[in-house]
């Protein structure tokens, strides 16, 4: 049976560590100046040599020419702890994962204050140090806090945060890491060449990729692929079926259609994927590996020749062209979406589905709300123009004055429109007669509606003054000024022509004064006119007769001084039926009576009294 490729190739001293020299330099310094520690403790991912240290760092303290950083690979202890050696009873190792309880760790306790058999210490190594129990680490820490001097106690663990604080803060503390991929490269290419196995270069990147960046991993996988090479040794085609990745192909038809915006392509290798078995997830995270490698390489156009990129140099070249014809924002824009479309894959029951969505939401930038969409368009827009040309600096005067220049539109003149006449407005004319009326200081007598056809009208306006004239003369020869209408006799309004200026009011004269001794409307700009009250005329009895000046008055009334009637008190309003009433209770309305029926007329003559005679006159007969 043959012995797998890395128990075969593990390193037996510390120069042979690849990828983990932040750690070998200091243990090296360490046992070459004999400052030894009784605990150490080894955390990091899987498979980057945190066991096999421990095994080389055994091997050099109990090397018969040591303590050494190099042993000499001869002695009892160093052939017996050699990578494909027997084992020595003097270093126990121990799977914490199956011996983490209290009576494990009690146990080791008990074995551990022996002395060692034949060499110079006693090492115990406890592999996954984090599945050590709490009651274990307990039962452990006053050995290992209080160690014999032959006693080192190494833990190996891939979660340093789940170790007990108390067994932390005892040892030294080494972080392991993972191999970086160009490293992992040449560790891979040695190990084909010390099989003699011929591997095609592509093949590299794969299991580089594959592995993750841990050792063992890595060569557990070019160990499967070199078990299954035929004579012509390990080819592209068989690793990409062997290890389930997407052919390049695939991912370049897709990269290749989401630069030219073409949907039938994007999902026809959607459909391709699919059709092989393929796992969309895995076609997924390597469209992202793929975007990510373009992303490098738009931002350092080098990133080939100084290790950011691992791939052959024609691969490389295409890469260029794609990421060119991308841009930077599409591409930022492509791997979010993608990433975002990787985590809602997890767990569902339909990845196809969800990765064509995804490949929907890469070909529209248009619904993206965030800047990123607004960025890709930009650059598609500027992508165009660079395409299509843009003019040199020297030919812009050329091409501006070779173009058709449009002369701005004039604005057309304002048409003239004819004159219209404006009517003479009346009103100075109108004034005349007023003024005139208002020097008059007689009253006006009252007259009845009998006689007022026969008398002239007391208001009646003359005619025009010889003042009036001059503002006749001034208006437009084309629109004669109208000649104000008399005023009439029972004072009604007067009606204006049409077209004429709104007129002044014409006072009432002085003479319209009635005689009921009503208050007077004064004129703007008149002088006050003192009135004196009316007086009833003397005499024994007072006669309300029609033509008196107070006979408007009603006798029942009171009157004031001025002869006016007092208004009578306003009846009192009965509040609505539903409306509460004003700080009184609502009456119940109790409903009226009923009218009596008319009595029948009386044939005989109604009675009457009889009246007393006045003193001094004498008593009527029967």
């Amino acid at each position: 049976m043959a012995l797998a490729l890395y128990r075969k190739y593990r390193p037996a001293t510390f120069a042979e560590v690849v990828g983990q020299e932040h750690v070998t330099t200091p243990l090296v310094n360490a046992v070459d100046g004999g400052r030894i520690n009784h605990a150490y403790l080894f955390s990091g991912p899987r498979g980057c040599g945190k066991t096999s240290s421990a095994r080389i760092l055994a091997r050099s303290l109990n090397c018969e020419q040591g303590p050494t950083s190099t042993p000499c690979g001869t002695c009892a202890s160093c052939v017996a702890l050699a990578p494909d050696g027997p084992g020595s009873l003097d270093v126990i190792e121990i799977d914490a994962a199956s011996h983490g309880g209290v009576d494990d760790a009690r146990d080791l306790r008990e074995r551990a204050f022996f002395a060692p058999v034949s060499s110079r210490y006693k090492v115990y190594i406890v592999d996954e140090a984090h599945m050590v129990t709490t009651q274990g680490f307990n039962a452990l820490l006053k050995v290992v806090e209080e160690p014999p001097e032959f006693l080192v106690f190494v833990f190996a663990t891939t979660e340093p945060d789940k170790v007990l604080p108390t067994i932390r803060s005892r040892t030294h503390h080494y972080p392991f890491r993972l191999v970086p991929p160009t490293t992992l490269r040449g560790l891979l290419e040695k190990t084909c060449a010390a099989e003699g196995v011929q591997v095609e270069p592509t093949v590299f990147p794969l299991v580089v990729r594959a592995g993750g960046g841990s050792v063992r991993d890595s060569l557990s996988i070019l160990d499967q692929l070199l078990a299954g090479a035929g004579p012509e040794g390990v080819t592209y085609a068989s690793a990409v079926g062997l290890l389930g990745v997407t052919d390049d192909a695939l991912l370049d038809e897709a990269i290749d259609a989401l630069a030219a915006t073409d949907a039938p392509g994007v999902f026809r290798a959607v459909d391709r994927v699919v059709e092989a078995g393929h796992d969309p997830r895995r076609f997924a995270t390597d469209l992202l590996d793929r975007l990510r490698d373009l992303i490098v390489l738009d931002a350092v156009p080098d990133a080939g020749g100084n290790g950011l990129l691992d791939c052959p140099p024609d691969r490389l070249d295409l890469m260029v062209q794609q990421a060119r014809a991308l841009g930077s924002a599409t591409l930022s824009r492509l791997a979010d979406t993608v990433h975002a479309g990787l985590t809602d894959m997890r767990g569902t029951t339909a990845p196809r589905l969800l990765l064509e969505l995804v490949c929907a939401r890469m070909l529209l930038p248009a619904p993206d709300d965030a800047g990123t969409g607004a960025l890709q368009r930009l650059e598609r827009l500027e992508r165009r123009l660079a395409i299509g040309g843009v003019p040199e600096a020297g030919a812009g005067p050329a091409a501006v004055a070779a173009a058709p220049v449009r002369e701005p539109a004039r604005p057309e003149p304002p048409r003239a429109e004819p004159a219209r006449p404006e009517p003479a407005r009346p009103g100075p004319a109108r004034e005349v007669p007023a003024a005139a009326e208002r020097g008059s200081a007689a009253r006006r007598e009252y007259v009845r509606p009998s006689q007022r056809g026969a008398q002239p009208a007391p208001g009646a306006v003359p005619p025009a003054a010889p003042a009036a004239a001059p503002a006749a003369a001034a208006a437009p020869a084309a629109a004669p000024a109208p000649a104000p209408a008399p005023a009439a006799a029972d004072d009604w309004p007067e009606t204006a022509q049409p077209g004429a200026g709104p007129s002044r009011p014409a006072p009432a004269p002085a003479a319209a004064a009635a005689s009921d001794d009503w208050p007077e409307t004064a004129q703007p700009g008149s002088a006050p006119r003192v009135r004196r009250p009316h007086r009833p005329p003397r005499g024994p009895a007072r006669a309300w007769s029609a033509g008196s000046p107070t006979s408007r008055c009603h006798p029942s009334r009171p009157t004031t001084r001025t002869g006016r009637t007092r208004p009578s008190p306003r009846p009192r309003a009965r509040p609505r039926p539903g409306s509460p009433s004003r700080g009184r209770r609502p009456h119940p309305r109790v409903p009226r009576p009923s009218p009596r029926p008319p009595r029948a007329a009386a044939s005989r003559p109604r009675w009457c009294p009889p009246t007393r005679p006045a003193p001094g006159e004498p008593a009527r007969a029967g």
